[in-house]
């Protein structure tokens, strides 16, 4: 590491009001003889741009300030480039940086960077339909996913939890997901090895990337990994809230336990589409299905590491050697 931007926006969440931690690592950084500025954020597109600039005036290293949002929009930039990654944990859950066993304090995380093994890892990537209906492709580290998590993040917008404090923003969460109507929709993907084309009507799809989320849920998609140039698809048939109950249950428990209706498997390209609205279905249980997807114009949309993004079609697939990441050796 020779040239780092640290990228911070003071406005975002639980990262605001700790600009003299950052001027700690700094001093840090410019000890170790690494030329480090800190640079002021206010909003994605402006973290972006920024990125764009560090990379062309040669910095090796960016520094994400921040949690899992954060992380997201400067990879953006950073995929398929040499420009490391290194993570500064500052958010609410730091998934990626719990993930990596990071130090949950500032100038541990930066120990770690400075003393880090570079990591080149894939990415996930989806393609999908922006919130005004344009295509769109975002990249992401952690996960992806369609349905019923998706939903929650599109009714509790971003700011929500700043205006209304966290209890009430979960009580809020927890009404949304008793009266979600949860409609289902198509999934087709091929399974990783032995290609088998596996097709699905779900209410949920996850595309996961790392194995431990941090907190009490830890494995979310258990043999999901940064070391595979694949996605942990978790996809979800039923639209029973107690087997989606029963399985972050298991999660919380540390738990294999099969849950029904809710599957795992490997895959490197997972599309993602409305059911067919067709009137021709033949029996009452479709009938039912494509009454679901009519409900008040409903639907489906996406989120990419914590962010909702837009709405299906989606089609969600893997690059490879992608992204270097600075983080403790495995």
């Amino acid at each position: 590491m020779r040239k780092a931007v640290l990228l911070y926006n003071p406005g975002s969440g639980s990262s605001g009001g700790r600009r003299s931690e950052l001027e700690s690592v700094l001093t840090l950084l410019r000890g170790a003889n690494v030329d480090a500025e800190l640079i002021l954020t206010h909003s994605t597109e402006e973290a972006e741009e920024r990125v764009r600039q560090a990379v062309r005036d040669g910095c090796d290293t960016v520094f994400a300030c921040g949690g899992d949002g954060t992380i997201h929009s400067i990879l953006q930039v950073l995929a398929n480039t040499p420009v490391a990654l290194a993570i500064l944990p500052m958010g609410t859950a730091n998934a990626l940086a719990h993930d990596l066993r990071l130090p949950m304090n500032l100038k541990g995380a930066a120990r770690a960077a400075l003393h880090g093994v570079p990591r080149r890892v894939a990415l996930g990537r989806i393609q999908y339909l922006d919130l005004h209906g344009n295509p769109r492709a975002r990249f992401f580290v952690v996960a992806a996913g369609a349905g019923v998590d998706a939903h929650l993040f599109y009714k509790l917008h971003s700011g929500t939890k700043q205006r209304m404090g966290m209890a009430a923003y979960y009580a809020k969460a927890w009404q949304l997901w008793f009266s979600h109507l949860m409609p289902r929709f198509a999934v087709e993907f091929a399974e990783t090895g032995t290609g088998e084309h596996r097709q699905a009507e779900v209410t949920e799809l996850m595309a996961v990337r790392i194995r431990n989320f941090g907190g009490v849920l830890q494995e979310l998609a258990p043999g999901a990994s940064l070391d595979r140039d694949d996605v942990r698809v978790v996809s979800c048939r039923t639209a029973s809230r107690l087997a989606y109950l029963a399985y972050v249950t298991r999660g919380l428990l540390r738990r294999n336990w099969k849950v029904p209706g809710i599957d795992l498997a490997y895959s490197s390209r997972v599309s993602c589409t409305y059911l067919d609205p067709s009137p021709a279905a033949a029996t009452p249980r479709e009938e039912t299905r494509v009454a679901e997807t009519k409900i008040a114009e409903t639907k489906i949309y996406v989120e990419t590491d914590g962010e909702l993004v837009g709405t299906l079609p989606a089609e969600i697939t893997v690059v490879p050697d992608a992204l270097t990441l600075l983080a403790p050796p495995k």
